[in-house]
């Protein structure tokens, strides 16, 4: 029974913090890649992230188009997820390597970010490829500033973007070969604890 309520607060935890932390990554790369934040999706992520980040703007400035308040808004509610699950099973309530786990969590939920967007684009491109909607605008702007230079290196042939598939294995690469896993290896991430992390 221990371990079913166990289970359950973990469940709990990663979810909760594992749906918030998204949204703070895709209010980031929204910074990033200039989205329209007149779309009404990017003004619900705004609503739903702006009373966590306030308080982190009076440290942590914007630079350039690198929201560094809501970068670090994310690393803190990564950390404190990762603390409550530490607790729930048995370990330290804070330990100082929690900050390079969680660290690594937002760097691999931003490349889950790029890797689904693509996955939408290449979709909408088959089934809607003149969509309007606010979904498949505020994916194209996102994916944008990674997507401009791969179309200078392989441009459109006969209408197809081919330039996705060198956009994929880019993500893929950094993702599971050159950044991610290797970090988390190197921090000793343990499996399963932050969500969307191998």
């Amino acid at each position: 029974m221990a371990d079913n309520w166990t289970g359950a607060g973990i469940f709990m935890v990663q979810t909760f913090v594992g749906l918030y932390v998204l949204f703070l990554v895709i209010r980031f790369l929204m910074q990033a890649s200039r989205a329209d934040y007149y779309n009404p999706i990017c003004r619900s992520i705004v609503r739903l992230t702006d009373p966590a980040i306030k308080p982190f703007r009076f440290v942590f400035p914007t630079l350039s188009v690198l929201d560094t308040a809501t970068l670090a808004t994310a690393v803190v509610i990564q950390t404190f997820g990762i603390a409550m699950i530490m607790a729930i099973t048995g370990n330290s309530l804070f330990n100082l390597i929690y900050f390079a786990w969680a660290f690594v969590g937002i760097l691999s939920n931003i490349l889950n970010v790029y890797f689904f967007s693509l996955l939408i684009l290449v979709i909408a491109s088959w089934l809607a490829p003149y969509s309007g909607h606010p979904i498949i605008q505020l994916v194209q702007q996102i994916t944008d500033p990674l997507c401009k230079p791969a179309r200078r290196l392989i441009p459109p042939l006969g209408g197809l973007d081919f330039s996705l598939i060198l956009v994929f294995v880019a993500v893929n690469l950094l993702d599971n070969f050159l950044l991610v896993r290797p970090m988390a290896l190197f921090f000793g991430v343990p499996n399963g604890l932050i969500t969307g992390l191998y």
